[in-house]
């Protein structure tokens, strides 16, 4: 049975004291609301099927966050976990004051209309922003919850991130290089100071690697004889073997043949020491920013030397299985995003056609 006792303070305070069970209680206004629990939660307790809720009802979204950026986020990639250091940010300023169990699906619902809309810039215009963001900033709370209620243990009864709508993904990027800002793209990346911009420019478009990719790798994955690059971090953790071109072969003949390479790393492209005496991947963005509002070309993203690589695979005449085992794509229907046909390509082609008829 349970005890109910009236508190100092003028409030009512529940305590059931089950065998089997950890003790439970909760405080309330009035008598009745404290009896009504009582009968509920024993009721519960005789049936096999309470949950222990006060764990939830005591930590709230921002002591979650942090849970999980202590324990699942170094688990990641990475470049996963600097991401989500921002994303943590976001959901902690706007979500961070609810408790767990009072984070409803009506409430997730509006904090998706809220950053689709956009948040006001210090000029007073409203920046939206885009589908993609907003998914990964529900992707990674949705994912707390599932590690809370399958680890941790916190007596929640479901993951209020599964019953709301996701925004729809964004259409993959079309951005294409012609072949006059080919041409003023690789001239000035060839001309920079540091030819380590150029080469790893040069290796993207011609092998379809990402950044992440590049940039990590060591000597011992390069071999110029065979022409390939054993590749054995990519977003998709599956390792995978890219072969090379004539043109790539020789970026990264270049690249292990730097005269200034020092001899305290391995590393294919190499930064200059950190705090802790170690030396990082070279880091090229702010010097690719810079270099391409020069050029008129703020519109186009690094990534996109990648879609330029996959689509002229496919234009190439490669099949899609062909294709996929270099790009590293496991879904053909992704890899569909990234191959963009030209259409005088495509005009060609059907013109050959016709002329066989």
């Amino acid at each position: 049975m349970a005890t109910i006792v009236k508190t100092d303070s003028g409030t009512w305070k529940a305590v059931i004291r089950k065998a089997g069970w950890p003790s439970a209680a909760k405080t309330f206004r009035t008598k009745r609301d404290a009896e009504d629990w009582s009968r509920r939660t024993e009721d519960e307790m005789v049936r096999g099927v309470h949950i222990l809720r006060a764990p939830a009802e005591r930590m709230t979204v921002k002591d979650a966050l942090q849970k999980y950026q202590a324990e699942v986020t170094p688990t990641k990639r990475p470049t996963t976990q600097s991401r989500e250091v921002k994303r943590v940010s976001i959901l902690t300023d706007q979500l961070g004051k609810y408790s767990l169990i009072a984070l409803t699906a009506e409430v997730i619902a509006q904090y998706r209309d809220d950053r689709l809309a956009g948040d006001l810039n210090d000029k007073g215009v409203r920046v939206p922003r885009s589908n993609n963001t907003v998914r990964l900033e529900l992707a990674l709370l949705g994912h707390m919850f599932t590690v809370a209620i399958k680890e941790w243990g916190l007596g929640l009864t479901y993951n209020p991130v599964l019953n709301i709508r996701r925004p729809a993904p964004g259409p993959g990027r079309n951005r294409r290089l012609s072949t006059e800002e080919e041409q003023r793209l690789f001239e000035a990346v060839a001309a920079h100071s540091n030819p380590m911009l150029g080469w790893i420019a040069g290796i993207a478009i011609s092998t379809g690697m990402r950044s992440s990719e590049i940039l990590t790798l060591r000597r011992n994955q390069v071999d110029l004889e065979r022409r390939i690059v054993r590749l054995l971090e990519t977003k998709n953790t599956s390792p995978r073997t890219v072969p090379l071109t004539k043109e790539a072969t020789e970026y990264f003949r270049q690249a292990l043949n730097n005269p200034i390479r020092p001899f305290d790393t391995d590393l294919v492209f190499f930064g200059e020491p950190g705090k802790d005496g170690k030396r990082q991947p070279y880091q090229f963005n702010a010097v690719w920013v810079r270099l391409k509002k020069k050029l008129g070309l703020t519109d186009f993203h690094f990534h996109d030397l990648r879609h330029e690589a996959v689509s002229r695979f496919v234009e190439s005449g490669l099949s899609d299985q062909e294709v996929s085992s270099i790009s590293g794509h496991r879904s053909m229907q992704m890899l569909k995003r990234y191959t963009h046909l030209r259409a005088e390509d495509l005009v060609n082609k059907l013109d050959a056609i016709n002329s066989l008829k």
